[in-house]
């Protein structure tokens, strides 16, 4: 069974892929909202599929670290890879175009809400630095808040909340240039 998405409601739809070949157009008409849209069949383009199918947090371990979102009332758990640079952190939301977006109803999380820088210093490790986008409800550290000008450097196992929804910082391997 394949699972896709309603581009209006984001709901899911399940249909079974091996009925049809590659190539071949299908129509849906979502039972949630009564969209209707179309899917041509072939090899996915996805570089990190959504929700339960890569919960493992050592698959993206040796890039630059991830962050787990810890499973709650408003979602399911999730593992999401971060990138040198900035990652903007907030609520998944059709239009909102940030790198690292976590699917939730949790509508106290801004669409976005905190930013982590990862950089590397001169002996070639990696450097997480941690600061609030800014965001209505604030972004905590350990249970304290991050004021508007904060940027404070966070280790492997640093607590973030971000309106009620809490993820785990887990730092990437630091040897990947040899050093």
């Amino acid at each position: 069974m394949k699972r896709i998405r309603c581009p209006k409601c984001e709901n899911y739809l399940l249909f079974d892929e091996t009925k049809y070949s590659e190539g071949q157009s299908l129509v849906f008409v979502c039972e949630h909202c009564g969209k209707q849209f179309s899917i041509r069949l072939g090899k996915t383009k996805m570089l990190a599929p959504q929700k339960e199918e890569r919960p493992d947090e050592e698959e993206f371990k040796e890039a630059f670290g991830n962050i787990t979102v810890i499973e709650n009332v408003f979602g399911f758990k999730q593992v999401l890879p971060l990138q040198e640079g900035d990652n903007v952190i907030g609520r998944r939301c059709v239009g909102t175009n940030i790198n690292t977006p976590i699917e939730t109803s949790d509508m106290s999380m801004d669409r976005r809400h905190c930013i982590i820088n990862v950089k590397r210093n001169k002996q070639g490790g990696l450097i997480y630095t941690l600061r609030d986008a800014p965001s209505l409800t604030g972004t905590f550290l350990n249970n304290e808040i991050l004021g508007d000008k904060d940027r404070i450097r966070i280790e492997d196992g640093a607590i973030v909340t971000i309106g009620a929804t809490t993820f785990i910082l887990r730092s990437g391997t630091s040897d990947e240039f040899g050093k």
